[in-house]
Parts: C-alpha cells; structure tokens; sequence
C-alpha cells in the first residue's frame, strides 16, 4: 500500500489505517477530513475527479464551531446586501475558493454544487480562484452552499477585494522570492562559467579548476532545488494525473543537466552547465513573472474598484438632523448628503442640488458629468463642485461598480474556442516533444555518445511551448482590461474573435441612435370628450410603468394619484390598464386595428383614439461619424425601431443607413436579423437590452446601452457604461488590433519553434542559447500583447 493519501499526497501517519475504495481499489488516506471528503466523491459518482486531476487536492481540515457558525451567519439578510446581488428570482454569489489547483477542481466543484436542486449556475475561474454562483436562496441558504464546498475539500467565503489583494500580493512575493534567488545565484556561477570560457584559469592546477566546479555547484543548488521545484512539482502531479503538461519538458531539462553536472563534478569527468541551468531558470521564472504581471495589471482596473468606496457617508434622517455611519450600513432609501470632492459611497437619485461628477473610473470620459434633481449617480464616482443629496436606491452587489466586477469576472471564466484549441495542440506539442527528443537522444548517442545528453537538454529546452500557450489569453486579458477602462464591457468571451467577421450592424433608433430624451411638440386631440390636460394627464400616468425613453417625455404631467389597476405593459406595442371598468392604453400608432399616424405614441380609451403625441428627439453624438467609419470598413447598417412613425425613414437618409424596418415588435427584429444571418451574414445588434432581448439572442453579437436598462438585467454580450456610439468605433479597432497581436504571437511562437528544433536536434544550439532563446520567444509574446494596455 502507498504511504501517500491518495486524495491530498501527504504522507500517511503511522498507525493511522483509514481508507476509501476508489473505482474498486482501497486507496490510503491520512486523515478523518481527507476520508470524509473521498467518501462525499465516491457517494456522488465523481470519481472522475482523480483522474483529471494535474496538482494534489489541498490537505482537508474538519470545520470547528466558530468556523460554522461564521458560515451560518451568511445567511443574515443585512450581511448578504454587501454581496449577493438578487435578479428577479434568482441571486448570485462571486465567491473566493481556496484550494483550487487545476481544470479538475472546477469540474469537481461545478458537479458538486449543481447535484444541489436550487443552483441554477456555477462558473469557476481557476486562474482567480473564483466561483459565480446563481441560485434560489429561497430554496438553499449560502452556508449550505459554502459547506457543500467544504466536503469536497474546498475552503469558500464571498469575495473580498482587500483578501484577494493580498493573496495576490503574497503571490508576487512568492514569485519575486524565488526569481530572486535564482538572479543572485545566476550572477554568482556564470562568473566562474565565464572565467573558464575565456581561459582565465589556463595553466592553474586541475585541482583548482575542480573546486570553482564544486563551488558553481553549492551555488546552483538553492536555484534548482527551491527556484525550480513548482517546475518539478507541477510536472510530476501531472503525470500522476495522466497528463502532458508543459512544465515536464522544463524539468527534465532543468533537472536532467543538473544531475548530469552534479555527476560530473563529482566523478571529475564530462562538462558542467550550472551557469546554464541557473540562467534557464531565472528567465523561465521572469517569463512567468511577466506573465502574472500583465494579467495582475489586466485585472486591477476591476479587482481595485470597490476600494474606491469611502468609508463614510454623512446620512440625513428625517429630523434633518446630519449623522456619520459606515457606508457598509446604508439601507435603500436612506437620504445621503455629498459634500464637493467627496465620493459618491453608493447608487441613488439625486433629490435636491445639482453639481458636476466624475465618472471617468467607470466610462472613461474624462469630461465631468452634470447632474441635477431626478439624476443617477454612482458608487465610486466623485461630486466636483457642488453640493447634492442622493436617495439610496442601490447597495451591496446591486450597484454599478460591483455589476462591473461580476460582468468581468464571468466574460474571463468563459474560455474562447481559439484559446481551447492551442491548448490542445500545446499538449500534443509536448508529446511530440518528448518523442522528438528521445529519437535525437538516440541518435546522437550512436554518432556522439559524449555530446548526446546536451543536444537532448537543447532540445528540450529550445522547444518548450510556453510562448505558444500564452500567445492568445494575455492577449485576450489585456484587451478586455483595456475596453474596460473605456467603459466597454466585455461579457462573453467570444466578443472579440466575433468582431473582426461582422458583416452587418443593426441599430435601435430610440436611446440608440437618438439621445432619447424626448419633448412633446405637439399633441392632437382626437376625441374631444377629453380635454388636452386630461389625455396628457392620463398619458402620463400610464406612461409611469414603463421604462421605455419616451416615457421621460410624459414624467412632468403627472399630477394627481395614480388609480390605474391591472396594468400590463406588452413589448414593442404599449401600456394597457384599467379604470372605472374602463380599459385604457398607450403605444404605437395603429395598436387596435386603429388607423396609422407618425404619432410616436397614441393614447386610446376603450381601444379608441383619443389623442395622438408627436415627440421630438435629437440625434445622438457620433452617430454620423460612426455610420461613415462602418461603411468604410465595408459593414452595412440597417436600423429596426419599433417606431410606426416616418422619423425613422427621417433618420435613416441623414445617416445614409443601408436598410430600415418601422413599427418593428421584437419578433419582427428576430425576423429582419434571422434573414440576415440566413444569407450568410455576421450580424452584430445594438439596442437598449430589454425589449431588444429576442433579437439579441438571434444576432451573433449583442451591444446594449447602459442608459436602455438596468445593467443586471441586459443580455447583451456588450455593454457601453458611457452610451457613446464612438465607443463601438473603439471596440472594433481594439478588436482588429487583438486579432492583428493574436496571430503574430502565434506566428512569433510557430515560427521560433519550427526553426530552432531542427537547429537544436543537429547540435547546433547549446543549452545557454535555448534558455535565452525559450524565455525570449515567451517574453516577446506578452510584451506585444501588453501594447493592447495602451490602446
């Protein structure tokens, strides 16, 4: 029997003779925890687990009662404000998962969470140690969630932007401890490699040369055996998994040369590489340095957004009376007041006052925004130069900044196809490596016996895949973080490979193509039962259930109660309600078989007109400008409005669109793009996310206008927090430029390693110039990726 626990690989304790049988075999295990949690994956038919596996699970500890009763106090509603964000039925969760090792956790934690019948959805990002989660809560509390985690051996809390900064600055310790060592040592050795190159010690005894050997080797040690050992380490778990990663090509060279040159130092026979070695594993750890370093500066524009938060707010209660609280402790409809300078510290309604606001940390306009009575402001963004007061309407994960956190975090959990595929072809890269090096070992080994153990160590190491594997994700990363910067939301991860192949765009008109801000030009009164004050009266009333731009036309005509009952609003056709056994409506002209005018809404009483409103709406900024630069890239543009009237027909020869469709209901917009991408088209479909909802699912794309809805309820795979149309502009050109990088990092990683093996295999190539030549293609490949940071 193995003296390792087959679950976490530590050693088993004498005396101690648990075990667990897995896929009919006892396996050892080394503790109660570890027992219990191979026993909960046994019962639950995920045995699959160890075999996926590629880096041991972490050691499993039983949960004492403080650690159960922090996890049951989770489930206190007050808590729960500050992260779990509810949408409709369902919440969600953006949990930090301690123990995540490999692709093997993720599939282990998603069968385990979704066996529980409430969880809806569970994305698990491996190179965050993140978990989204989206569940009835009514049905499951979070502690069970989190213990549920706790039995397969997983450690869970909700995220904490303050306990991720810090794990990831101990991560850049760690990596800055190790290159460290590493560099120091290099330095060391390659002094006395240097001195026996250029034949400093020519005509010193034998035996003295040996002891600068001896000394190289005590200084090479610390390198290799703490510098080099997650090489190591990584690539035996992913043999023990049963498979190929990239870090065993890496150890074999590192640790092959360096039991070859212990032998010859010790034996006094052969050359020694222990300048080599040291120098391979101080630009392999910079290489991997560099990579964390770009994916850390990718990510920190949202991982450092919620410590924007002030700590304070200055609360008015109803006394009028000023009070400091903790921001944390804000409740909805708390009235807020915010000082010149101060930051915003949650979501809310301007109600008196009127200033300008910073809002370049969430849309990247650097331009201070006005706002007055009725306005929204947001967490996070900073009050310039006048004094205002806000009513709390969101807290907790409802709020933009934290919308913004939770978008990203699920657009970079999603793995493109492009970046499935190289990691693939890494994988059979490596196999074919490996082969590749054993024939030239052999070979080499029948012509050259003395040198052949070299050329395979250059072999190996010229060859390795890294620069290959990182080609597309830093690319992918630093793309995202930079339209995030922007005020471009990226949501799904196909984003950027689908906008280089668009063909076609269509637009929204209404709070797309126009501002959306809406005035009543002129009313016509059709039944004069009503007065013009009553039916603008009753318009505005019904016009206050709706969400829709025009509605705001109607907002200051609202007077008196409301009495509407059984109110229904029907997408792309109007408000219905009734009063006084009476039905009413308002909507698109020629709703109820009635006849059609260029009314953009029509108020009718017992589905008869009584008066119809024409409303006017300015074009929106860029819109010509963007219209041009599409057409010169060769995109058509089309316009679908809901809006039977002829200002669209008016709006389309002023912007020179390709085609447009009026009085479109959703599933006439389904209809026009489903034709277009039946002719073979790549249709992109920007709107305002709500109505728009069944047309944005047919397109290939999806672009959605903050100011069209609440972002936690938008299905588009894009969204632009700053609602300009030049930001569409932008992403396509990030877009190409991502696509340009993409391939030649691909080209730069083919290219280097299609040239350098043959050159290697034919001993052409010593192992000093496969480091440099390894870690230089790696190198390269991040530093142009990171040229997207600057976009």
């Amino acid at each position: 029997m193995s003296d390792n626990c087959f679950h976490c690989l530590e050693s088993v304790p004498k005396g101690f003779n648990a075990t667990v049988v897995i896929d009919g075999k006892a396996q050892p295990m080394c503790c109660i925890g570890c027992q219990t949690v191979a026993e909960n994956i046994v019962a639950q038919g995920m045995t699959d687990y160890y075999k996926f596996r590629t880096v041991r699970s972490g050691k499993v500890e039983q949960l004492v009662p403080e650690q159960l009763e922090l996890i049951k106090s989770y489930d206190n509603e007050d808590i729960q404000d500050e992260f779990i964000a509810t949408s409709q039925e369902l919440s969600e969760v953006l949990l930090t998962v301690e123990g995540i090792t490999c692709a093997a956790c993720a599939w282990l934690i998603e069968k385990q969470l979704l066996n529980l019948s409430a969880i809806r959805r569970v994305d698990v990002n491996t190179s965050t140690n993140r978990a989204m989660i989206q569940w009835d809560k009514s049905v499951t509390p979070l502690s069970k969630i989190i213990t549920a985690l706790h039995e397969i051996g997983y450690k869970a809390y909700p995220f904490q932007a303050d306990l991720e900064a810090s794990q990831k600055q101990q991560a850049a310790k760690a990596y800055i401890r190790r290159l460290g060592v590493a560099g120091l040592m290099t330095m060391q050795v390659m002094m006395f490699a240097f001195a026996m190159y250029f034949g400093m010690f020519s005509g010193m005894e034998e035996n003295f040369e040996q002891y600068f050997r001896w000394i190289s080797l005590v200084l090479a040690s610390p390198v290799i055996l703490y510098s080099a050992l997650p090489f190591l380490t990584n690539a035996i778990n992913g043999l023990r998994a049963k498979q190929l990663n990239m870090d065993l090509p890496v150890s074999l060279a590192i640790f092959g040369a360096y039991g070859a040159s212990c032998y010859a130092t010790i034996m006094s026979v052969g050359e020694v590489y222990f300048e080599s070695i040291c120098m391979f594993t101080f630009l392999l750890l910079l290489g991997k340095y560099l990579e964390f370093r770009a994916r850390l500066k990718a990510s920190e524009f949202t991982a450092n957004l919620q410590k924007l938060l002030p700590l304070t707010a200055r609360i008015i209660d109803n006394t009028h009376q000023e009070s400091i609280i903790a921001a944390k402790k804000l409740k909805l409809g708390d009235v807020v007041l915010i000082k010149a300078g101060e930051t915003i510290p949650a979501d809310g309604i301007v109600i008196k006052g009127k200033t300008t606001v910073d809002e370049a940390m969430m849309t990247g306009e650097h331009q201070p925004v006005n706002k007055f009575v009725n306005h929204q402001v947001f967490a996070g963004t900073i009050n310039h130069d006048g004094v205002i007061s806000i009513e709390i309407n969101k807290i907790g994960q409802n709020t933009l900044i934290n919308q913004i956190i939770k978008l990203q975090h699920t657009a970079l959990t999603k793995r493109p196809r492009l970046v499935e595929i190289t990691d693939k072809v890494a994988q059979w890269f490596v196999a074919c490596l490996l082969l590749f090096a054993s024939i030239t070992a052999i070979g080499w080994y029948q012509v050259d016996p003395e040198h052949a153990f070299w050329i395979t160590i250059s072999v190996l190491v010229a060859t390795c895949p890294c620069a290959l594997s990182l080609a597309i994700p830093t690319a992918l990363t630093c793309a995202v973080a930079s339209l995030t910067k922007r005020g471009i939301l990226i949501k799904q991860a196909h984003v950027l490979e689908t906008l280089p192949q668009l063909s076609d765009i269509a637009f929204d008109k209404t709070g797309t193509l126009t501002q959306g801000r809406f005035t009543i030009e002129r009313i016509e009164l059709i039944d004069n039962t009503y007065s013009e004050a009553e039916a603008l009266t009753l318009a505005a009333q019904l016009e206050s259930f709706s969400e829709h731009p025009i509605a705001n036309a109607f907002a200051g005509f609202n007077n008196s109660v409301n009495q509407f009952e059984n109110v229904t609003i029907e997408p792309g056709k109007g408000i219905t309600a009734n009063l006084n056994n009476e039905h009413f409506a308002i909507g698109k002209s020629g709703w109820f078989e009635t006849d059609k005018a260029d009314a953009q809404a029509t108020l009718y009483v017992n589905k008869q007109i009584v008066a119809r409103f024409y409303l006017s709406d300015s074009l929106r900024n860029n819109a010509d400008k963007l219209i041009k630069n599409l057409h010169a890239q060769h995109i058509k543009c089309h316009m679908l409005t809901g809006d039977a009237s002829n200002s669209g027909e008016r709006l389309a020869k002023q912007l020179n669109l390709d085609t447009v469709h009026a009085g479109c209901s959703p599933q006439d917009k389904q209809t026009h793009v489903d034709a277009l991408a039946s002719k073979g088209a790549v249709v992109a479909m920007v709107g305002d996310g709500v109505n728009d909802s069944p047309v944005f699912a047919s397109a290939h794309l999806s672009i959605a206008m903050e100011t069209g809805a609440d972002i936690s309820k938008n299905s588009a795979d894009v969204v632009l927090l700053n609602s300009d149309l030049s930001a569409i502009e932008h992403l396509l050109s990030v877009s190409k430029k991502t696509r340009r990088i993409v391939k030649q990092n691909l080209a730069l990683s083919l290219i280097y390693n299609g040239s350098i093996l043959p050159l290697a295999a034919l001993g052409l190539v010593a192992p000093w110039m496969a480091v440099i030549g390894m870690s230089a293609s790696s190198i390269l490949v991040i530093t142009n990726s990171l040229r997207l940071l600057k976009l």
